[in-house]
């Protein structure tokens, strides 16, 4: 694996000015990794699924999927950039596939017997140090801006987040607003994605996950701003770009969640937009482990191009 640092890469590593070589490494390793690897776009394959939503709605259209290892395999063979999960699927996989693919530790996780009325938050259910001993690049902490529990999120991920970074560890953060304060619609919102993509910043996100937004405004004060300033929010390239600028400035990594299965079109749709506003990529699960591993493989490999203007 030649892992001699394109410039595209060493760019990048350059707006992270405060971090060690260790961070800097494994930053450096997911943008160097697969077929994507030295452009400085990613596709990172997530599969936390079976703990937010249960295991038969998560894997029961492609048994196959059942099986960590199935996971690995798919994101090796797809030549994608990262593999992220929950600690007891990595673990399930861990020996196996050393070495062969960037590894996530998703650190906290939340699931769908929690009682409605709860407020929105998430179970620490892994470590730095479990991180370390799997060899993982980087830690994966999901925050809810909009949620009364959500202070709570962002002290838990600053105290975790300098460990890692003491300990050469990267972090990922999963911007997903939600709660008690946003209505369903504020959810997706783009002054909200925007807001989410700027908390994850601040917080030392060396990676930053958002959803993809619609045109929609949540916020009196914000709707002012935007309208006020001609901000453009009329297409999916206009609303990512404006969560790019949000990523200071395009000086973090932010990736897009696929959400829910869709049909493959507007897959890459989604895609092509993510590169047109600037976006470094997607992060991209059950729109590929739900479908059969053919489908699945065509369909990265498909993103694969879009990524790199092929397609």
């Amino acid at each position: 694996m030649a892992m001699k640092a394109t410039r595209a890469v060493q760019r990048i590593l350059s707006n992270y000015e405060a971090d060690n070589p260790g961070v800097k490494g494994n930053l450096c390793r997911m943008l160097m990794t697969g077929k994507l690897g030295g452009t400085g776009k990613m596709i990172i394959l997530p599969v936390d699924q079976g703990f937010e939503h249960g295991p038969a709605r998560s894997f029961a259209p492609n048994p196959a999927a059942y099986d960590p290892h199935y996971h690995y395999q798919l994101a090796i063979d797809a030549g994608l950039n990262a593999f992220a999960a929950p600690l007891g699927m990595l673990e399930a996989g861990a020996d196996t596939f050393a070495g062969q693919i960037p590894t996530i530790l998703k650190a906290n996780s939340a699931n769908s017997l929690i009682p409605s009325e709860a407020p929105k938050d998430q179970a620490i259910t892994a470590s730095v140090d479990d991180a370390l001993r799997l060899g993982c690049s980087a830690i994966g902490f999901t925050i809810y801006p909009g949620s009364s529990a959500g202070l709570e999120m962002f002290e838990e991920i600053s105290q975790m987040r300098e460990e890692a970074a003491a300990k050469g560890v990267a972090t990922v953060i999963w911007s997903y607003p939600r709660g008690e304060a946003l209505t369903k619609d504020g959810e997706t919102a783009i002054d909200i994605a925007a807001y989410a993509t700027q908390i994850a910043a601040l917080l030392g996100a060396h990676v930053i996950k958002v959803k993809l937004s619609t045109d929609h405004l949540e916020l009196k004060e914000a709707r002012k701003v935007y309208e006020g300033e001609k901000i453009d929010i009329s297409t999916q390239a206009a609303r990512v770009a404006d969560c790019v600028k949000s990523a200071f400035n395009g000086r973090r990594i932010i990736v897009f969640s696929g959400g829910s299965k869709k049909g493959a079109d507007s897959v890459y749709d989604d895609a092509r937009a993510i590169r047109d506003g600037g976006g470094n990529g997607s992060i991209i699960g059950r729109n590929t482990f739900q479908r059969p591993r053919e489908d699945a493989l065509d369909m990265l490999g498909k993103l694969v191009d879009i990524y790199r203007g092929k397609a």
